[in-house]
């Protein structure tokens, strides 16, 4: 059996080393291949943001928002802790998903305990477009951020000062989830994207049906939000399969034969896949 020799390490440069070699070893060894390292295992950096609430004092802000995902925001593992977003980290869409802690410390009824949230709506105007970035919270996730017993004092502080940074999604062992949108026939196939570990957000979606061959895959467009589009001029023969790209890391997931042959508009389906 190999054996690591461990020495005193003396520059940032030895360290990272250590660090790589360590993870061969222990692949070597024992068969284990790390996951998504990229924001699972970045530092922590916090910048600052605007923050204000909308919708309900214990809501999920609006019923699904601009994102497409209805009401599934105010259900695990959402549970209402979203938020709506500014241009600059909603992006046109290509932000849902994305996963961000946030928390406040500079009003006297902040905790400073992080809350987790994830963007599911985009805010358009006001200090949402006037910050370099601003989270529109749900009353849930904005009360989260309160001492406790004053998160309706936090509640009337108006816009406050908090501190955001981005992390790994993680919704608890759940799968990609792909809910058809009603409008879907057997030559046009949309559907909303939900629960994608790690990244969190999408660069590319494509799509593979039983009628082309292994490697051969159309390119999905993004509808808005988190919804994807393909209008293939042709019938599509199920069952079909869909290959995720991430936005962060590039890193690509395959849902092979997601969609099943007797689909239907307005369904949902699991896959078996996700990126954790």
């Amino acid at each position: 059996m190999a054996i690591l020799t461990i020495r005193p390490i003396s520059s940032p440069i030895s360290i990272f080393a250590y660090l790589v070699a360590f993870f061969y070893y222990f692949e070597l060894c024992f068969g284990f291949k790390p996951k998504h390292l990229n924001l699972s295992l970045i530092d922590i950096h916090w910048s600052s943001a605007g923050a204000t609430w909308y919708g309900s004092r214990d809501g999920a802000g609006s019923d699904g928002g601009a994102c497409g995902y209805g009401n599934t925001v105010s259900q695990a593992p959402f549970s209402s802790l979203v938020t709506g977003i500014g241009p600059s980290l909603y992006k046109s869409g290509k932000g849902c998903g994305t996963c961000y802690q946030v928390k406040c410390t500079e009003h006297r009824s902040c905790s400073g305990k992080v809350v987790r949230v994830v963007i599911t709506d985009f805010c358009p105007g006001g200090p949402c477009v006037s910050e370099s970035a601003h989270f529109d919270l749900s009353g849930t996730a904005f009360g989260a951020m309160a001492t406790p017993g004053e998160e309706d004092k936090l509640r009337n502080a108006g816009v406050l000062q908090i501190l955001y940074t981005r992390v790994a999604c993680d919704y608890s062992e759940k799968t990609v989830t792909f809910r058809v949108d009603p409008g879907s026939n057997h030559q046009y196939f949309a559907a909303v994207i939900e629960y994608e570990e790690g990244d969190g957000d999408l660069a590319r979606v494509d799509l593979q049906d039983a009628s082309t061959g292994t490697g051969q895959w159309r390119a999905m467009q993004q509808s808005w939000g988190a919804v994807w589009k393909l209008d293939a001029g042709s019938e599509l023969h199920p069952p079909l399969s869909i290959r995720l790209t991430s936005q962060y890391s590039g890193q690509t997931l395959v849902a092979k034969n997601v969609i099943p042959s007797d689909w239907t508009p307005g369904a949902t389906y699991r896959s078996l896949v996700n990126y954790l």
